[in-house]
C-alpha cells in the first residue's frame, strides 16, 4: 500500500489554537512544493477536529515534534484512533532526521561567521524542551550535541523544564550562538528562551528554531518521498 496523503502534525496550542493550526499548514504547504509525491496537509492536536479533517486510515504522519517518546509512540497512535485513522503509519519525528545534524551545523557556523568567529572558537548553545517527567526530549538533545560536538570550540545545552536550566547554562559563554532545538515558534520559543537568555546575559546571536529553517520543507518532502518508497510497511 503507498499513502495517498501526508499529514505534517505538531502539538499546537491549547489556548490558542489558531495560529499555531495556520503555521502548521503553511508548512504543509511548503512541503508540497518540494515534490514529496503526494497530497500534504497539516494538522495540530490542539485545535479541535483536525486530525479527523486531515487524516485518512492510509495517511502517512509525520510528526513535527523534536523527540521519539510516549506522545510519538503512544499517544499520537491514540489519537489517529479516535480521529478514524487507526490505520496511519507514524513516521519517526523531525527531531530524529538523520539530516538534521548537519543542518544545525550549517546554519550556526554561518552565523558565527557574520559575527567574524571561526568554528574553532565558537560556543555553540542548543536550547530543547526537556521534562521532569519523560528523557526523551533530554536524550535527543544531548546526542545531537555529541554529534556535532566537533565542530565547534563547545557544545553547551540548556533546557526549559529541566536541569542544566537554559538561564544557568547561557551564563558567561564567549563568542556563542543560540539555537533552539524546537520545530516551531511557539510559547516556550516566544517567551521562556529569551526569557532565560536575557536572565544569563547572553549576547550572542539568537537564532530562529531549527523547525523554521528554510531548507526544512525539502528535508520533509525527502522523507516523506523514502517513506512512501519503501513499499508502505508498517
Amino acid at each position: 500500500m503507498t499513502e495517498a496523503r501526508a499529514v505534517i502534525v505538531s502539538h499546537g496550542q491549547p489556548g490558542d489554537p489558531v495560529p499555531q493550526q495556520r503555521a502548521i499548514e503553511h508548512l504543509a504547504a511548503a512541503v508540497a512544493r518540494n515534490d514529496p509525491g503526494c497530497e500534504v496537509r497539516g494538522a495540530t492536536l490542539a485545535m479541535p477536529g483536525a486530525l479527523a479533517e486531515t487524516c485518512e486510515p492510509d495517511s502517512l504522519i509525520y510528526p513535527m515534534f523534536m523527540a521519539e517518546g510516549w506522545f510519538t509512540r503512544t499517544e499520537l497512535p491514540r489519537r489517529l484512533d479516535r480521529a478514524g485513522a487507526a490505520g496511519a503509519r507514524v513516521l519517526p519525528p523531525f527531531g530524529a532526521d538523520p539530516a538534521l545534524p548537519a543542518l544545525i551545523v550549517r546554519i550556526a557556523l554561518a552565523a558565527a561567521a557574520d559575527e567574524g568567529w571561526t568554528p574553532s572558537e565558537t560556543t555553540l548553545l542548543l536550547s530543547a524542551h526537556g521534562s521532569q517527567r519523560s528523557p526523551a526530549s533530554f536524550a535527543i538533545t544531548t546526542a545531537i550535541a555529541a554529534q556535532i560536538a566537533p565542530h565547534f570550540a563547545r557544545v553547551v545545552t540548556g533546557f526549559v523544564e529541566q536541569a542544566p536550566w537554559l538561564a544557568d547554562a547561557a551564563r558567561d559563554l564567549d563568542r556563542a550562538v543560540h539555537l533552539p532545538f524546537f520545530a516551531l515558534r511557539a510559547e516556550h520559543v516566544t517567551d521562556d528562551l529569551p526569557r532565560a537568555l536575557d536572565q544569563a546575559g547572553f549576547t550572542g546571536p539568537r537564532l530562529d528554531p531549527i523547525g523554521l529553517a528554510a531548507e526544512v520543507p525539502a528535508l520533509i518532502a525527502a522523507a516523506i518521498r523514502s517513506a512512501r518508497s519503501d513499499g508502505g510497511a508498517k
